[in-house]
């Protein structure tokens, strides 16, 4: 049985690693859960799975609440993250917290050689170069929960790597593809997280609807398979979720319906497969394969050239597309500005070199509040 601890249990992916659990309690047994603030579902969440050890990031929240977890080892802070996540009895460690808060405890269950389900995007992102290293000295592994990266994952799994021509990568377009800039400026918080297919969080939903989330995923496609030949195409059905071209021409795809349990199920049981409630498959429907918008949704573009440009220029895009998501959220700028800044920041800032986790910290935080130092206005 494998022992599994979850940072982030709260939040959408979270809860849907524990309804894998609830499903296959005879092959995963919980035994660490971290949340931020919503201390109810995790209540509830820790009465149903009984871990041995709850995480509560927020400190206001766990100093006014911890008596509810009476008996169990209740840790606090943002250190609690790092701590569950370096947890002796866990085998598999899920990496389901948004943002750069996920970094230093995703860095830690591979420094203690912890197989990571993983589903933060940024923590490669920002600091792929030192994850992938400390992976290599202790032997963690680094399975993708993102739909997109799982899709490769699989596409790739019996193929040389040597064979790879190019990633393509699939987005739904979110809730705003096909319509114009003048209509895009006058966006409301409430469109963009009307998601037409996935339901997520408010970063992730954001992030759809500007198409930074594509980006993100391009610079992590680049860390997780070595290559920068990626590519993206919009397909509203979000059946097939990625597509892998080699260099014979053949291309193989992955389709599964429109649902995190599938790759969820699958960064858990690896090797294995484990029976899923199955959806019934849409055969019949048409998929389209729509051209991409990089005039209206240049985040992937500019994802694509920080690539190419420097080993930070990577961190800079995820911290300023953070900051600019808080700002947008909080209805400081509008939704038109979200890219103008991140092109902006890309040109002005120093990328920063990165050899230490310290590095990839202080220099994320700078770039973050840089940006809500000019911009939170």
């Amino acid at each position: 049985m494998k022992q599994i601890s979850i940072l982030g249990s709260t939040g959408s992916i979270g809860r849907q690693t524990l309804e894998v659990v609830r499903r296959h309690s005879d092959k995963f047994k919980i035994v660490a859960l971290a949340g931020h603030s919503n201390v109810d579902l995790l209540e509830a969440q820790v009465k149903e799975f009984k871990p041995e050890v709850v995480g509560i990031s927020d400190e206001k929240i766990y100093a006014r609440e911890k008596h509810r977890f009476s008996g169990l080892t209740v840790l606090s802070g943002a250190d609690a993250l790092i701590e569950v996540a370096g947890l002796n009895k866990a085998d598999i460690m899920v990496a389901a917290v948004s943002g750069m808060a996920g970094f230093l405890s995703t860095l830690k269950a591979v420094e203690c050689g912890k197989t990571v389900a993983l589903a933060n995007k940024e923590s490669l992102v920002a600091g792929g170069k030192i994850i992938k290293e400390t992976a290599k000295k202790t032997g963690a592994k680094i399975y993708p929960v993102d739909s997109e990266h799982s899709a490769v994952w699989q596409c790739l799994e019996g193929n040389n790597s040597r064979s790879l021509q190019k990633i393509i990568l699939t987005a739904s377009g979110g809730p705003l593809y096909g319509k114009g800039s003048e209509e895009l400026k006058n966006t409301t918080i409430e469109q963009a997280l009307a998601h037409p297919t996935w339901s997520m969080g408010k970063k992730i939903s954001l992030d759809s609807a500007t198409m930074g989330n594509k980006a993100l995923e391009i610079l992590e496609a680049s860390v997780l398979f070595d290559t920068h030949n990626i590519d993206y195409v919009i397909h509203p059905e979000s059946i097939v979720h990625s597509i892998v071209e080699f260099t014979d021409g053949t291309h193989i795809m992955q389709a599964s319906p429109p649902s995190m349990i599938y790759p969820i199920g699958l960064a858990l049981s690896y090797p294995d497969r484990i029976d899923n409630d199955k959806m019934p498959f849409a055969f019949n429907k048409p998929l389209n394969f729509l051209p991409k918008d990089e005039i209206n949704f240049p985040l992937p573009k500019l994802a694509k050239q920080a690539l190419k440009t420097h080993e930070g220029a990577p961190l800079v895009f995820n911290a300023s597309l953070e900051a600019v998501d808080y700002l947008f959220l909080n209805k400081t700028i509008g939704f038109g500005h979200i890219s103008i800044i991140v092109a902006k920041i890309l040109e002005e800032v120093d990328f920063p070199t990165l050899n230490t986790a310290e590095d990839v910290v202080k220099a994320h935080n700078e770039v973050y509040e840089k940006v809500l130092a000019e911009y939170n206005k």
